[in-house]
């Protein structure tokens, strides 16, 4: 199980929202690429980026700042935020992403999945976003129906071999994750599956190593690296 540092992209800058909410932003920095140095530099092997324009606004926003920061750091990163076409997922691979994270698009257009998993294998991984176990879409401000764990069952069908799941209620809130809902998506599928929102200290990172999920890839760590609550040198200890 890795942990991934999280950048979180709006107006340029790197920020954390509180629950995803657009008007609760705090900046940590006017400079991403730095960011994203510091978090190579201090072990990380992957880095998770959220285009957090692009997730309110439907379209990509910070292509350049990916291609800047992949022109400078050696590791992979796995971009989501506003992808919504096959031009948007090509586009953001041809800048040098790693995986490009399809969030609205595979919630609303599911059957359109099977093709894009075959076509991009393990560089295209789906993002589960949910609040009470329902799935919520278009930069966490839609709510759905459907469940998280139906939706997780459907994208690995289609062939998708990565799922990034977050518990949005615990997303920025230092509350600890949600190892329930963890532990039940692993057991609902195969495959690869990256947990996300409110890792706060390392005691949370056991935590969820202990779940014992061999599907388990990894955690994103944001809010907690930026606060300095865990500094990414433990978390990888």
């Amino acid at each position: 199980m890795i942990v991934i540092p999280a950048i979180d992209l709006k107006d340029g800058q790197c920020v954390r929202l509180r629950q995803g909410r657009a008007d609760d932003v705090t900046v940590y920095g006017s400079d991403p690429v730095e960011v994203a140095q510091r978090w190579a530099n201090e072990g990380a092997s992957m880095l998770h980026i959220v285009d957090l324009d692009g997730a309110f606004n439907g379209k990509p926003a910070h292509t350049d700042v990916i291609r800047a920061i992949v022109a400078q750091v050696t590791i992979p990163i796995q971009v989501g935020g506003g992808i919504r076409t096959d031009a948007h997922i090509q586009e953001l691979l041809d800048s040098g992403a790693y995986r490009a994270i399809l969030g609205t698009r595979a919630s609303e257009d599911p059957t359109a999945l099977q093709s894009m998993a075959a076509q991009y294998g393990s560089r295209l991984a789906v993002s589960i976003d949910a609040r009470d176990g329902k799935v919520q879409v278009k930069g966490w401000v839609e709510a759905t129906e459907t469940e998280a764990i139906d939706l997780a069952r459907q994208m690995e069908s289609a062939g998708v071999s990565a799922l990034i799941y977050t518990d949005i209620s615990r997303d920025g809130m230092m509350s600890g994750p949600n190892l329930e809902a963890i532990a039940t998506l692993c057991d609902a599928v195969n495959c690869r599956v990256i947990a996300s929102g409110g890792v706060t200290t390392t005691d949370d990172i056991a935590a969820l190593r202990e779940l014992g999920k061999q599907n388990m890839e990894g955690v994103i760590v944001g809010k907690a690296l930026y606060e300095g609550t865990v500094t990414l040198r433990e978390a990888l200890a």
